[in-house]
């Protein structure tokens, strides 16, 4: 029987490729630009905006803060500021939920 049928032989295993460690950290550095670009820098940056903001926070600007609140700074302190939501109605703030200053004469519009 051994005479009409041969013996099959597994094919090997390809070679291992060479490189492989080079393109994983062409890879890694790719991914890295792209976090980069699209996370990270966008980011910081409106983080520097809002700092800005908040150090050209002054008394009698009209801010929007990050709860919804409408009104015009009173007071300004390091951590906190103190705005008039309505006539007689102080509210203490965070500075940091302030999110928008709003141009001169909005809160008459709303």
């Amino acid at each position: 029987m051994d005479l009409l049928i041969s013996d099959a032989w597994a094919q090997g295993a390809p070679p291992p490729q060479g490189g492989g460690m080079i393109e994983l950290m062409i890879m890694f550095g790719l991914l890295f630009v792209v976090f980069y670009f699209t996370l990270w820098r966008p980011q910081s940056k409106r983080q520097k905006e809002h700092r800005d903001l908040l150090a050209r926070l002054a008394k009698g600007d009209e801010v929007v803060t990050s709860g919804g609140l409408v009104g015009r700074v009173k007071d300004i302190g390091d951590n906190f500021a103190v705005v008039e939501i309505a006539k007689g109605v102080d509210v203490k703030v965070q500075k940091g939920s302030v999110q928008t200053v709003l141009p001169k004469g909005t809160m008459k519009a709303l």
